[in-house]
């Protein structure tokens, strides 16, 4: 077998040659143009390498990764894609073919800036940005943001367990009124029974409220609060958004309220934690983590 070609033209040096094939001798351009006659002849045979044949392959493999990620998956998530899947290629050769093939994940949004706040008089700060958690329902993150609609504002209530990043608890109302943080925490408290567990937040008055604190209390969870307008210290809870919004909303007003919720919750209940890969726990979905976690 030929031995390939070290010049990075050689390609379009054979095709050149084969153009050109009946006007010059085939070994005369072979050594203008600086490539063996054995390498021209071979190529001449099987024209696509199987270099090229094995990057289409991966290319129909990765294409479909891309597409089931709703085209959020940049080249490290494929490639951990492809690798379950059984495939022995590199992250290298991943991100080649993507920046040749134009596929290119979908860009997030510009990082705010805050000040550092003063803590809650009310409910001390008890996490601390201490977010690496060992055990589930140890410590909770919850928040609120809103989504376009052209009858308005949405407004959706999160809540994350720290330890896999899994969203245990969700609601979305027309209103920010608090009755939208405690359907949420009432969702998690039903799937998860807690006890004991830290539910962080940051000061906005819904978690500041009577109504707030007794629903805690009856259900053995232990408030915790930011610092006044210091997103840091609920960091998680805000990158969750900043994904959904990224992933998922970017750029949508949606017709009713009621669209955006169903969206929402495919969003949380098909896509992120059964399925999108998160870098802090390793690369798997919060649902594998769990399960994994279980088994140990």
């Amino acid at each position: 077998m030929a031995k390939p070609s070290r010049n990075p033209n050689a390609r379009r040096a054979y095709e050149f040659i084969k153009a050109h094939r009946r006007e010059y001798p085939i070994e005369t351009m072979c050594q203008v143009l600086d490539v063996a006659p054995s390498g021209y002849y071979e190529w001449l045979h099987k024209p696509i390498s199987d270099r090229a044949l094995e990057d289409a392959r991966l290319l129909t493999l990765i294409r479909a990764s891309y597409k089931a990620s709703h085209g959020i998956y940049g080249a490290p998530r494929i490639f951990l894609d492809l690798r379950e899947a059984g495939e022995k290629c590199s992250k290298h050769r991943v991100e080649r073919i993507m920046r040749v093939n134009k596929i290119v994940a979908l860009h997030g949004y510009r990082t705010r800036h805050y000040s550092v706040g003063k803590p809650s008089v009310l409910i001390p700060n008890l996490v601390k940005r201490q977010f690496n958690v060992e055990r589930p329902n140890r410590v909770w993150a919850t928040d609120i943001t809103y989504i376009r609609t052209w009858e308005g504002w949405l407004y959706l209530a999160v809540v994350m367990d720290l330890f896999s990043r899994k969203i245990v608890g969700w609601a979305t109302r027309p209103t920010i009124h608090r009755s939208v943080v405690l359907d949420a925490v009432m969702m998690a408290v039903k799937r998860r029974r807690p006890n004991g567990t830290v539910i962080h937040s940051d000061q906005g008055c819904q978690y500041g409220s009577d109504d707030w604190r007794r629903f805690c209390r009856k259900n053995r969870l232990e408030p915790s609060m930011s610092r006044r307008a210091n997103c840091w210290d609920n960091a998680v809870a805000e990158s969750f958004f900043a994904s959904l919004k990224k992933e998922r909303i970017k750029k949508r007003i949606y017709k009713t309220r009621a669209m955006a919720t169903i969206d929402v919750s495919d969003y949380i209940e098909s896509f992120y934690n059964p399925r999108r890969r998160h870098s802090h726990i390793g690369g798997v979905a919060p649902d594998d983590f769990e399960t994994a976690a279980k088994r140990r």
